[in-house]
């Protein structure tokens, strides 16, 4: 790993290129695609792995088609900061000509736990890739083919899965058209609207005061239209722009600034909707067509507080004479006459809308509707028969929850699935996959290997009847259902909040998301003050995780997070969260059976930024993660002791016990990092490199502990009851068991000056005269002047057989 081949070709006098350091090694898994205009146009594919950016250029561009197989070549390290180049090089310059960024986001690596790992693939020549980008999306394999001229010469293929396209792909052209949107400024400017959602209705009623449209069963789509582009975007804020360019391209055609509410479908010959044929397109057979039946937004005016059909009645002349996108007609008053068309027609059902409604965004409302021919369920996966041959299922395994809160099975549905459904459908199931039935009766499925599911997964099932014993005859597959995040109210965001000057303002519904890496996190409430003596805002709070991401990160990824919330801010009692639910779907988790509990806890893993802003959100002041990873949960990577003073103790003491501490644990050759706990102590770190088991760590913890009261025994105890203290400084190793945490490197605390726990040199506290030395308004000029003096701990590990037979000598 080396940056001398990027700076021996470049002459930095005469490039804004950045000089190339290599950074220190966090696994951030970001990527970046830059269109490089030089001697001959080619795309520069760049993977953050080792602290640098491992490169390749590729002549035509990626594919997201997988017949396409690019030639991809091996080019020189680039430093980790060329993420975000953009600009022109110079002539006479290596590589003049114009850099701009094609794509960028997060990916990772198909059964890669870390670093070395993703290296050591890296060196066979073979990595498969999961990108998740503006453009590129989904599986592929890169892969070594040989070397050509000194240069290695490498494939990328895209594989067959949902983002893949079976037509010509063409890197230089492809655009989604969303680049200059620019959304009406009286709706918010850069907001993506959640829809107004129906409620379900089992029986049809006539009244006057309502109108009855026909039930499209397709994708809900809101449309954007200005004189800037057109936007399609999915009621959970994905554009759709690029699965309906013809759409697209109609809809430009418009004349007006408009935001349009409808549903996507595809007909048969017959008028039809037939949902299942939208998973293929433009390849599946049928005819496209956009019923429009609300309107938002017209010409600068909002229409969301006229009441409903005023808001129709504007539609078919906006719409004009367009081919693919159609009014979407309604009767008034007769819903049973409607219904029995529909039910003759072969329709799904109706949709009955109270004529004075305003429009509610993002609200599930009783003022709309849905009424179903067909029986329907929304059942929950539990679990899939794995199939006899292939690397999908034969059958899903359903259930309900009763009104008593129990799970029980409904049977197996193994109908209902294409082949590109299934490959989907496995890969979002395998997320979810657990040791442990979800049901608390045995179900009979002899013979049959089943995979368990946590019963997270909602899917919409057609079924004739119900037996006897409540199971559905004859299910078909419909849908994945997305199930609500009651948690947080969300919207999407595309601006960064490092150089926002004041907190978005809260109003309605409307949802709201930031985009980080590629990620769209929610976030709500931002002018929330958490600290009143202070007056900082959960604004402040997201900064500031978001501006230290890179930093804080190292010491969270693949560890277990207790989460410490105070959701109405620090003069509130917080609370610890360890099982989560309704997490978004780029979110990590991992489930630990826990003996005191006798079930499996749901633990979020923090593995970038996205996930640490998305605890922000939630009122994470206090970052708490495990000692050990996911694949050692039972051997930490470092002990903890934990100088823990009274409130009424002076900060001198804790000092004079600290360099006692240095002192002991360079006499047994043990190397230990430093860091104020930002409270009222100082927390002492000692790297295991998980080669230790938590008992072992904390015995010989526990034994440092005792030849430092040994040393200081009018300073420091080892009592664990507060009273029986006598005002001495705990020592304390029983931070090293399974499951207990620390508040992170780099943790607000939540207590009044929102100080850090901040790690330092020992040379250092001649200076320092508070565990709250620094508070989040000079952290991070502390970080610029210093950088992070703590990292080296991650790698590093100790020998626990030689520094015992020295330390029990001194016992």
């Amino acid at each position: 790993m080396s940056l001398d081949e990027y700076n021996s070709k470049r002459e930095f006098s005469t490039t804004s290129e950045p000089i190339g350091k290599i950074s220190p090694i966090g696994g951030n898994n970001r990527f970046v695609i830059q269109r490089h205009s030089s001697r001959k146009l080619h795309y520069d594919l760049r993977l953050e792995i080792d602290g640098v950016l491992k490169s390749w250029a590729i002549p035509k561009g990626p594919s997201l088609n997988p017949a396409d197989k690019r030639l991809a070549v091996r080019t020189e390290d680039h430093p980790v900061s060329y993420l975000n180049f953009e600009g022109t090089i110079p002539k006479g310059n290596y590589g003049a000509g114009e850099m701009e960024i094609w794509d960028f986001g997060i990916y990772t690596v198909d059964g890669m736990n870390n670093v070395s790992e993703i290296s050591i693939s890296l060196k066979q020549g073979n990595l498969k890739l999961f990108f998740n980008g503006q453009n590129i999306k989904g599986n592929y394999s890169l892969v070594r083919t040989g070397w050509k001229s000194g240069k290695e010469q490498w494939l990328m293929i895209k594989k067959k899965d949902e983002f893949a396209v079976n037509g010509l792909y063409d890197a230089e052209s492809f655009t989604d058209g969303t680049e200059n949107f620019t959304y009406p400024k009286n709706l918010r400017p850069g907001l993506i609207l959640s829809p107004m959602l129906a409620t379900v209705r089992d029986k049809v009623f006539n009244d006057p005061n309502w109108i009855y449209e026909l039930k499209w069963d397709g994708y809900r789509l809101i449309a954007h239209i200005s004189d800037k582009g057109v936007l399609l975007q999915s009621r959970n804020g994905v554009s759709y722009n690029s699965k309906f360019p013809i759409l697209v391209d109609e809809l430009k055609s418009l004349d007006n600034d408009v935001i349009l509410d409808g549903e996507v479908v595809i007909l048969n010959e017959q008028g039809i909707s037939q949902f299942g044929e939208l998973h293929n397109y433009p390849d599946s057979g049928g005819i496209l067509r956009y019923y429009v039946f609300d309107m938002i937004y017209l010409n600068g005016h909002s229409m969301l507080n006229l009441p409903l059909l005023d808001r129709k009645s504007l539609i078919p002349n906006v719409l004009e004479d367009l081919s693919i996108t159609r009014f979407c007609d309604h009767i008034e008053g007769m819903g049973t006459t409607l219904l029995e068309m529909a039910k003759k027609s072969g329709m799904e059902g109706i949709i009955a809308k109270e004529i004075y409604s305003h429009y509610a965004i993002g609200t599930r409302s009783e003022n709309w509707l849905k009424i179903k021919l067909s029986n329907s369920i929304d059942a929950i996966i539990c679990g899939y028969v794995v199939a006899d041959q292939g690397e999908t299922f034969s059958s899903i395994i359903l259930g309900k929850k009763e009104a008593n809160g129990n799970l029980i099975y409904i049977g197996n549905c193994g109908v209902g699935f294409g082949s590109d459904l299934k490959y989907d459908l496995k890969r979002i199931m395998s997320s979810f996959e657990t040791l442990n039935s979800p049901f608390k009766s045995s179900i009979k499925l002899k013979g049959k290997k089943v995979i368990w599911l946590r019963p997270k997964l909602v899917c919409e099932v057609n079924f004739r009847e119900k037996t006897k014993n409540n199971l559905l005859r004859q299910p078909v597959f419909k849908r994945v259902v997305n199930w609500e995040e009651p948690v947080i109210d969300s919207i999407d965001h595309d601006n960064s909040l490092i150089n926002r000057d004041e907190p978005i303002p809260r109003g309605g519904s409307i949802k709201e998301y930031v985009d980080v890496d590629g990620f769209k996190v929610p976030i709500s409430n931002l002018d929330k003050i958490l600290w009143k003596e202070s007056k900082k805002s959960k604004y402040h709070l997201i900064d500031y995780y978001l501006s230290i991401s890179d930093y804080i990160i190292p010491y969270l990824k693949d560890r277990p997070q207790s989460l410490h919330r105070f959701p109405e801010g620090i003069e509130n009692e917080g609370f610890y969260q360890k099982d989560v639910d309704f997490l978004p779907e780029w979110a990590g988790s991992l489930n630990i059976y826990s003996k005191s509990s006798d079930r499996e806890i749901n633990y979020l893993l923090c593995q970038n930024a996205a996930t640490l802003l998305y605890m922000a959100n939630l009122g994470c002041i206090e970052i708490n993660p495990w000692n050990s990873r996911k694949y050692s949960l039972e051997k930490p990577d470092y002990a903890i002791i934990d100088l823990d003073p009274p409130v009424t103790k002076s900060f001198s003491d804790i000092i004079i016990v600290t360099k006692v501490l240095a002192e002991l644990l360079n006499e047994l050759q043990l190397k230990s990092y430093y860091k104020l706990s930002g409270s009222k102590g100082i927390h002492v770190y000692i790297p295991m490199g998980a080669e230790y088991s938590y008992e072992e760590v904390r015995d010989f913890i526990k034994l440092i502990c005792i030849v430092v009261e040994k040393r200081l025994p009018e300073l420091t105890t080892l009592q664990r009851t507060i009273k029986k203290r006598n005002g001495k400084i705990y020592l304390d190793y029983l931070q090293n068991r399974r499951g207990q945490t620390v508040a992170s490197t780099y943790s607000i605390r939540p207590l009044p000056k929102a100080p850090i726990s901040t790690p330092f040199l020992l040379e250092e506290l001649g200076h320092i005269d508070s565990a709250q030395y620094f508070t989040l308004n000079d952290i991070q000029q502390r970080i610029l002047d210093v950088g992070d003096v703590f990292s080296p701990m991650l790698f590093e590990k100790s020998n626990l057989e030689d520094s015992l037979e020295e330390l029990e000598k001194l016992l």
